[in-house]
């Protein structure tokens, strides 16, 4: 098969005929799928339906340390979920704090706590001329929400399969005070599903920010996700990393069991230096309590320990792996050396990350709908929903039946196609 851009004017006119015929019979077929967010299926969730029956009214909800998991208290959360989840984090326990069922909420709350009372003793950000967040991109869209809605100005950063471009953060950091953090999705990342590199991690540990208040927000939301046994990514650590490096308050990492049991009723947590902790301690006594005690205690009955998570994660892997593998499968059968399109081979995370021809990206999305099948927004993937070539598209296989994303991986190839055609007749003329 010739790639599209050898084609003639005349093979591309009789290509686009056959596949505007292939689209109308896809349109008669009156689809309504959708794949426009990461979101875990039925069977995944079916999972955890257990962590329903490790409580009961004649339950004992004491925990080791006598705590009263009915009452008032234990701001940072029980020392078991502690535990259980600075496993999962890779962290010492007493560098935790265990929250709410929402890391996007910890995220959230770390920026509105920085606007209102600034960071270690540092001016309120909300009190300074500007304040600009570096965006790793395609990246997570929901990071960028948070910071737009602050006013706060976001600079992209491309992506590389090892990482952020490290070269262009080092620099921005260390010249310009205003840049107050960075998102990162540093495992499996959302949407390309990469994995920051060992020297990667290095050299944020190692970052020389102009900002005494500049914070990395290192968002670890896949550190478990794997898709195979045999073919993990692992990262290097970041918080010891930082205090190796002599930078031990550079870093707030978060992480949440939102997609490991339910994921609007899990459990989050925020790991970071004690003098960071600290500061955030005083605000959380103000806002809470303490958060919840008894679903704390019902994940840690439920997975015992971390081998006990790992091992409900292989459960999760055995049901997304065909589906990522039949994605691939998909768009390698379909695309595969036409040169109108690459995507990301991920070992674990939620997404394929699609990048088309550039200029096309809204109108596959577009007629993809129009077909039936819903996607996330093209430019979701970028600062402000700008993305400045218009080629990124998130493609998330987790939540559909397999026989259900097989037809819409085929109808949003025969869109790629279509939309490659015009693009390329477009500039015949």
């Amino acid at each position: 098969m010739k790639k599209y851009s050898e084609l003639t004017r005349e093979e591309l006119e009789a290509l686009q005929k056959e596949l505007k015929a292939k689209y109308k019979e896809y349109q008669a077929k009156d689809l309504k799928l959708n794949m426009a967010r990461g979101k875990p299926c039925v069977e995944q969730l079916d999972l955890s339906m257990g962590m329903m029956d490790v409580l009961s009214s004649a339950s004992d909800l004491t925990c080791d340390d006598g705590t009263d998991c009915r009452n008032y208290g234990v701001l940072d959360g029980i020392k078991e979920a502690q535990e259980l989840l600075a496993d999962m984090m890779e962290v010492p326990p007493d560098n935790i704090i265990i929250y709410g069922n929402s890391s996007l909420n910890v995220m959230y709350d770390t920026i509105a706590r920085s606007m209102s009372h600034g960071v270690m003793g540092s001016t309120p950000w909300s009190k300074l001329d500007k304040v600009k967040f570096l965006c790793p991109v395609p990246g997570y869209d929901r990071h960028f929400a948070i910071t737009q809605y602050f006013g706060i100005e976001m600079i992209p950063v491309p992506m590389t399969p090892e990482g952020p471009d490290m070269d262009l953060i080092e620099k921005l950091v260390s010249e310009d005070e205003s840049i107050k953090g960075i998102w990162c999705v540093p495992k499996y990342s959302n949407p390309q599903g990469y994995s920051y590199s060992d020297l990667t991690v290095r050299r944020f540990a190692r970052l020389e920010p102009k900002a005494s208040d500049f914070r990395i927000y290192w968002d670890n939301a896949y550190t478990i996700h794997h898709l195979y046994d045999d073919k993990q990514d692992n990262l290097v650590e970041i918080l010891a990393e930082c205090k190796r490096a002599g930078n031990p308050d550079l870093v707030y990492k978060f992480a949440s069991t939102s997609k490991i049991s339910f994921p609007g009723s899990g459990i989050a947590a925020l790991a970071s230096s004690h003098n960071n902790l600290d500061e955030i301690k005083d605000q959380l006594a103000i806002q809470t309590i303490g958060h919840d005690k008894v679903n704390q205690l019902r994940h840690v009955r439920f997975f015992k320990d971390i081998h006990g998570m790992i091992e409900h994660m292989r459960k999760h892997a055995d049901i997304l792996r065909p589906k990522f593998e039949a994605v691939l499968e998909i768009l390698e059968r379909e695309l595969g050396g036409l040169g109108i399109g690459e995507w990301t081979k991920p070992k674990g995370g939620y997404f394929i990350s699609f990048d088309s021809l550039s200029g096309c990206a809204k109108d596959i999305v577009a007629k993809c709908k129009k077909a039936g099948v819903v996607m996330t927004g093209a430019g979701a993937t970028y600062p402000y929903g700008k993305d400045p070539q218009d080629s990124n598209i998130r493609i998330a296989p987790s939540y559909p039946p397999l026989s259900d994303l097989v037809i819409a991986t085929e109808l949003f190839t025969l869109c790629v196609k279509l939309s490659s055609i015009e693009k390329l007749l477009s500039e015949k003329k």
